[in-house]
């Protein structure tokens, strides 16, 4: 069984925003009802807004409450759960403000304090800087830093350097959510736990990787945060490169928190850089138009509630990376993220070459290239598609996949990833949290692509809405005579 937690008190800044009630809130609750779980453990919500504690519970029975799983919720387990809250007023800009929360903490330093800033990152620095002055950041403290973690390389190292001056390296959990989901971790299982595939992972058995992370959703009334963001920052600085990594990396000595992350430096040192010829070749920007979800009139970016008719912000990105190494030397790495897509999906394909000569009697044009398939989500698991013959006379060969669905080999109820990455948090595991050089690497990376933009006239390429995107996009692949995998996969 595992080990009984620490006491602690868990700060939330951003308690009132919509990624605490839709995402952390449920996560915290999920947790709560776990043996590991503190008997002492409280929950500090801290916000802009002057409530009183009940007024803050009712926003959190009104808007977090309906993202808790029909299946998790009891009363009496709700009820438990509330106990646990206290809400604070901060302006997190007013230093003198903190001494409310300093009267809601406990005293000692025997209790880790966990500081979960869920705000905008140019607040990131201030925060943590207040918490200093007001004796608030103990070494039993640790600080979790919310994406994106600045604007860009400069921003970033400022943040990581003012951040540093009051938290040590090892108390700092940059979180990317897609690292805490379980088909990422079983990718590692996958790969290092098994010795099938290890030998193949390389440039003479693999010819391209694509990772795709689409939604149907637009921005909705995100329009705030997004409009300055666009699809590069919000997903394929973080994100797409995170899951980029974990294909690429070498083999670590351990799955510790640095021998992991030492590996995946190496991977964003060794991407290629862009230069502007490159880039026009290798990077494609869309925005969305007007079109149908699922049967559904959906307005374009630029008619969404607040929007900028004149924006150029990307909604879409499409990326050809390669990767310097002699494994991975010569084989094309495709990124893709964009909203209001033709599906909601998140997946990694690692497509095998083609048989290098047939002794079957159908035409070779026929044999599908072996490839793996790691769904992220929905419905997370890995598909191996295969030739296999048909059943009957003749050896007629066609594509079969082999399934392994999380859901039904695990019959235990999974953690979602802020479950996962929250429980790490309160043990203090740092492996699937990004260290600070990792971030300023993966900036240095995009940096041109938005160096580029930033002077470039062109208008992002439209499409439609409810469509794959771009034809730019396939146009990118197909240059290497090659198509992005876009058939759904079987429901399981």
């Amino acid at each position: 069984m595992a080990a009984l937690l620490n006491d602690f008190d868990l700060v939330l800044f951003g308690g009132g925003g919509d990624l605490a009630m839709r995402k952390l809130l449920p996560a915290i609750y999920a947790l709560s009802g776990n043996k590991v779980w503190p008997a002492g453990a409280r929950i500090i919500c801290v916000g802009r807004h002057d409530w009183t504690r009940e007024q803050y519970l009712e926003s959190v029975e009104q808007n977090a409450r309906p993202h808790v799983p029909e299946g998790a919720w009891t009363d009496e387990r709700w009820q438990a759960f509330l106990s646990r809250f206290s809400y604070v007023s901060i302006d997190a800009s007013d230093p003198g403000s903190y001494r409310n929360l300093a009267q809601a903490l406990r005293p000692g330093q025997d209790i880790t304090r966990v500081f979960y800033l869920a705000t905008p990152s140019s607040l990131f620095a201030t925060i943590c800087q207040h918490l200093a002055d007001n004796g608030l950041a103990t070494p039993q403290s640790r600080v979790v830093l919310e994406k994106p973690l600045g604007r860009d390389l400069d921003s970033a190292r400022q943040i990581n350097a003012q951040v540093g001056r009051v938290f040590d390296e090892s108390q700092i959990f940059r979180i990317d959510h897609y690292l805490g989901k379980e088909a990422v971790q079983n990718l590692l299982a996958l790969r290092f736990g098994n010795i099938l595939f290890e030998p193949l992972w390389r440039r003479e058995w693999i010819s391209d990787v694509q990772i795709t992370i689409a939604e149907q959703i637009g921005v909705g009334n995100r329009m705030g945060y997004y409009e300055p963001s666009g699809a590069l920052r919000d997903m394929l600085q973080n994100h797409l490169l995170q899951l980029l990594c974990i294909v690429a990396m070498e083999p670590p000595e351990s799955v510790t928190a640095d021998a992991v992350r030492d590996q995946k430096l190496k991977v964003l040192r060794s991407l290629r850089r862009f230069t502007p010829h490159t880039l026009v070749q290798n990077v494609v920007r869309g925005q969305y138009r007007s079109g149908h979800v699922n049967g559904v009139p959906v307005p374009g970016y630029l008619h969404e509630p607040d929007a900028n008719p004149h924006s150029r912000t990307e909604t879409f990105v499409a990326v050809r990376a390669e990767i310097d190494t002699w494994r991975w030397a010569g084989v094309p790495f495709y990124l893709r993220t964009g909203k209001r897509m033709a599906d909601s999906l998140a997946e990694i394909v690692i497509r095998f070459k083609p048989i290098p000569h047939s002794i079957f009697a159908q035409p070779a044009s026929s044999f599908q290239p072996n490839s793996l398939v790691i769904r992220l989500q929905p419905n997370e698991g890995l598909h191996l598609n295969l030739m296999a013959k048909t059943p009957g006379d003749g050896m007629r060969l066609k594509p079969v996949d082999l399934e392994l669905d999380f859901r039904e080999t695990f019959k235990k109820p999974r953690m979602e990833a802020y479950e996962r990455l929250l429980l790490d948090v309160l043990r203090g595991h740092l492996t699937l949290f990004m260290r600070s050089d990792e971030l300023e690497q993966a900036w240095e990376w995009v940096e041109p692509i938005l160096r580029f933009w930033d002077q470039d006239e062109n208008e992002p390429v439209p499409y439609a809405s409810g469509t794959w995107g771009p034809a730019a996009a396939s146009a990118l692949i197909g240059r290497d005579g090659l198509q992005w995998r876009e058939e759904a996969l079987p429901e399981v």
